[in-house]
């Protein structure tokens, strides 16, 4: 495992456990700790032996909620890395899954880190929300994301009420895939969704997160099956496209090079 105090990442079998270690403040984020998991994000797009990323936070309280106000009134402003709200949120590149395992209150910006991952799974004690028009400000990039996750009507309710919600209505609005078992731990169930990620082929994860991505970004459903998806183009040429149907047949696990 690698620290530098406030930010712990820890990598293995193609997985990276990302953990917000800031318990004192409910595991919100300073500029310094978005800067730090920025730098980790692009660390993990660039190895090719890393497949899937979870992210979670420290103690049973809180996943993150959001900014440190504290830091934030001191700075002047949040000083965001390119790349958005805990290095993530505006990434738009990455075609690696990325999993959210939330072990706490999930507000504000911690909304927006779920947002922005492709999988998530929660504790049932959870709390859900988008407050920050409590506090005068407003959830930014968050919103995008909302609306294009939600109904129009319910992400207005969400956005402009600021009250929080359950962690059963974030599953029932599809925001999380999953309400862990009370008492179970949620990481481990991140780490088992992780793992059936790696048994896939590489080159094929990459296509079919791409494909989606880019797929909803199309104006119709014509377009979308128009579209050119190079990470498609890249599976379909590959040796493991080759090896998946060999082992297949020969009812042996598939050797995946990722090439």
């Amino acid at each position: 495992m690698e620290t530098d105090g406030e930010i712990t990442f820890d990598t293995g079998d193609g997985i990276m456990e990302v953990t917000i270690n800031r318990p004192a403040v409910r595991n919100a984020l300073d500029p310094s700790a978005h800067r730090r998991l920025a730098g980790i994000f692009d660390a993990f797009a660039a190895d090719d032996r890393l497949r899937v990323a979870i992210i979670t936070g420290s103690g049973d309280r809180a996943f993150c909620v959001g900014s440190d106000l504290k830091a934030r009134l001191a700075s002047g402003g949040d000083r965001m890395p390119a790349t958005g709200f805990a290095g993530l949120c505006e990434r738009f590149d990455l075609e690696k899954p990325v999993i959210a395992a939330i072990n706490g209150d999930c507000i504000g910006g911690g909304l927006e880190i779920v947002l922005a991952c492709d999988l998530a799974l929660t504790v049932p004690h959870a709390r859900f929300g988008l407050p920050e028009p409590r506090v005068g400000l407003v959830a930014a990039g968050g919103l995008h994301r909302l609306a294009r996750s939600l109904p129009a009507k319910l992400a207005m309710e969400i956005a402009l009420t600021g009250q929080l919600f359950d962690a059963a209505k974030a599953q029932g609005h599809g925001l999380v895939n999953a309400v862990v078992p009370a008492g179970a731990d949620v990481l481990q169930d991140a780490r088992k969704l992780a793992a059936q990620i790696v048994e896939c082929a590489p080159l094929a994860t990459k296509a079919t997160k791409q494909m989606i991505a880019r797929g909803l970004e199309a104006p119709s459903l014509a377009a979308a099956f128009a579209g050119d998806y190079p990470a498609y183009r890249e599976m379909l040429q590959s040796n493991d496209a080759v090896e998946g149907s060999r082992a297949f047949l020969e009812k042996r696990r598939p050797n995946w090079t990722g090439r």
